[in-house]
């Protein structure tokens, strides 16, 4: 049952981020629950290596959805996404 919510969890929080960031993001429900499942590990961690969180405290909603939003951020920029299309010669 753990994993199910778990996986509830980070479809809102992918939801979220994908809401947050503009431009359009081509990804499905299973990819947006892992970005959000990702964006809160990666807040976790970061949380926990700045002493926010204690070792075993999980993430919260917001911090959650900032690492969702970066790791999303990332993802468009070393795709090359957001541009303004293709300019191939024809």
């Amino acid at each position: 049952m753990h994993y199910v919510w778990v996986a509830i969890v980070g479809l809102v929080v992918g939801a979220i981020a994908r809401f947050v960031l503009p431009g359009e993001q081509k990804m499905g429900i299973i990819l947006t629950s892992l970005l959000g499942i990702a964006g809160s590990l990666i807040a976790g961690f970061v949380g926990q290596s700045m002493g926010w969180y204690a070792a075993d405290q999980p993430a919260g909603w917001i911090a959650s959805v900032v690492g969702a939003v970066v790791l999303l951020f990332i993802v468009q920029k070393l795709r090359g996404g957001g541009s303004s299309g293709s300019s191939g010669t024809a």
